[in-house]
């Protein structure tokens, strides 16, 4: 989680960090347990097929405040 917090690099969201595992530019991706079902096997999926780690992260809310944004976050990813 600390990798996340001090990372220079990072998106957030569900569309920008499927597109990063796609274009293969995410280090780690990390996803909310409380997420909608579809959204996290999508991420997680997506994580597997780029050979990516993929953290599960306790909530929506907790992750979003960890990448500095006001809203809950269901996924995020720091780049390479």
């Amino acid at each position: 989680m600390e990798m996340l917090r001090s990372a220079a690099k990072k998106v957030v969201g569900t569309k920008q960090v499927t597109r990063a595992l796609k274009a293969g530019t995410a280090a780690r991706a990390y996803v909310a347990n409380d997420a909608d079902t579809f959204i996290f096997q999508q991420i997680i999926r997506a994580a597997e097929e780029a050979k990516v780690a993929c953290i599960r992260v306790g909530t929506m809310k907790e992750l979003g405040m960890i990448c500095g944004v006001e809203v809950p976050a269901a996924a995020a990813a720091v780049l390479k």
